[in-house]
């Protein structure tokens, strides 16, 4: 069997029944990341003489006749905003470029004591700030199907390992559909839960009331054995919500008669590539022929997100990222200077182009005189959106909507056009305002390129989201279709 295209949940089954050790499993993901990352640059660092020794532990215990955790053994890559303990996390940015956590993020505590074993930490735009991973200060990422062009973002190194066989899972964070948006570029299922339910503990913080953490995988099931293992209250993070964690895994019944999904006409209009359409809408006749109804719904201020978001993001960003000032960590400029010569050099050397951008609108929606005016109108547009989604959701169990508008974009094609580039996640960003769960399912091909059918659930429904998205890919094969880098 082939262990790079293996699911996770049938690595571990294979390592439990004695078919494969976890250490021949994580060579052969090592060996497969020295091949293709030459083109595909998922990587920002690989841990291969950390995994071997994950590997070899998980190996030991089921020597000893232990029980196995539910992801012993599988390859994982982690994007580098995740703390891990002594190990560089620099979020693709100069500024960090040398630091080494003191603590582990929880997910990263939760999956190794769920026995996953990380190869690496993942290219990301910087800060992920971004929505193709050509802002990472170190490389840009290629998208497996076509090197020419983007893995999405930000998460896109971690989509890019999953999709060329360099990692069975990753975790990636999503505060405007970074992990959707590059999970349907790659051809991959990508999950992001709702606002509370994973903890954002050892995250780098991008905007505090945005970001969520989340799997990214090849099939459903492996997302819902994922979403099992870092799902959960924290007392370390405040945001994380005291709610039952269900056994996803045990949703997935293959059923969805009965289901009424959504079909949201203000995500079905101009600027929806033929090709993403097309494929999108064959995805929902096919949920017809399985028992579901599709119902037309409304969500009128959903053409506000995009203002919103980029009011509300960046001002948070400029608040998180006012403290990389050279004093206590990170890069610190070598001329010499006055401490403010010294805070504004730093800045300005270890901050690439897109992260001062978002700065700059930050601190101006946050300064004096137009506090009112930017940010807290947008804060009140946030409540109408929600409140949009509240009234579908009176109509229907679950939306259905692309993922993006387009498919995977050239690499250079949008860097110089900001506005452009952030119309890639006009489908997602609208259920991070919400604070919602979605995720991005393959569901078909726009040319040579994957295209992602977006399925949005009711806070803390990933249950029946997931039973969707389980339901569909059952009775499809491009979950099963490998990319040309992998």
């Amino acid at each position: 069997m082939n262990w790079t295209t293996a699911p996770a949940h049938e690595i571990v089954a294979a390592i439990e029944a004695g078919d494969v050790t976890a250490r021949a499993v994580t060579e052969a993901s090592l060996e497969r990341a020295r091949a293709v990352e030459p083109a595909v640059h998922s990587f920002l660092l690989r841990l291969e003489d950390r995994a071997l020794q994950r590997a070899d532990a998980v190996d030991a215990q089921r020597k000893a006749g232990e029980p196995l955790p539910p992801l012993a053994g599988a390859p994982l890559a982690l994007k580098d905003n995740m703390a891990m303990r002594g190990v560089e996390t620099t979020c693709a940015s100069k500024i960090l470029a040398g630091w080494k956590p003191p603590y582990d993020a929880t997910v990263v505590r939760r999956l190794e004591e769920a026995g996953a074993v990380i190869v690496g930490k993942a290219n990301m735009d910087e800060f992920a700030m971004g929505s193709s991973t050509e802002n990472s200060a170190y490389s840009v990422t290629r998208n497996p199907w076509d090197v020419n062009h983007v893995p999405g973002g930000s998460s896109g190194g971690s989509a890019a390992a999953v999709a060329a066989g360099e990692a069975a899972v990753a975790l990636g964070s999503d505060t405007g559909g970074s992990i959707r948006q590059p999970a349907s570029f790659c051809g991959v299922v990508g999950v992001k839960p709702t606002y509370g339910r994973v903890s954002r503990y050892g995250l780098v913080a991008f905007a505090s009331s945005l970001d969520q953490i989340g799997p990214l995988t090849r099939d459903v099931e492996d997302a819902a054995l994922l979403l099992n293992a870092i799902s959960g209250r924290d007392p370390l993070d405040s945001t994380s919500v005291d709610v039952s964690v269900p056994d996803f895994r045990a949703a997935l019944t293959g059923d969805v008669r009965g289901l009424t999904i959504g079909k949201p006409a203000e995500l079905y209009g101009d600027g929806l590539e033929d090709g993403t359409r097309l494929a999108v809408e064959a995805a929902l006749q096919r949920y017809v022929e399985l028992g579901a109804k599709v119902v037309d719904v409304s969500l009128p201020y959903l053409r506000y997100s995009l203002p919103v978001y980029y009011i509300i993001a960046p001002s948070e960003a400029s608040s998180n990222l006012a403290r990389y000032d050279g004093v206590r960590y990170g890069h610190r400029t070598d001329k010499d200077a006055d401490l403010i010569e010294m805070y504004l050099l730093t800045r300005q050397e270890g901050f690439g182009a897109e992260v001062k951008r978002r700065i700059m609108i930050g601190t101006y929606c946050l300064s004096s005189g137009y506090y009112d005016a930017w940010y807290k109108k947008a804060q009140q547009v946030r409540t109408l959106i929600r409140r949009d989604f509240d009234a579908a959701f009176d109509r229907c169990d679950v939306l259905m909507t692309p993922t993006s508008p387009i498919p995977a974009f050239g690499v250079g094609e949008k860097t110089d056009d900001p506005y452009q580039m952030w119309l890639a996640d006009v489908c997602t960003i609208p259920v991070n305002l919400a604070g919602l769960p979605g995720m991005a399912l393959p569901c078909g091909f726009s040319g040579r390129l994957p295209v992602g059918l977006q399925i949005i659930a009711k806070p803390f429904d990933e249950e029946t989201m997931l039973r969707a998205a389980h339901a569909y890919e059952q009775t499809t094969d491009w979950h099963k279709m490998t990319a040309p880098c992998g």
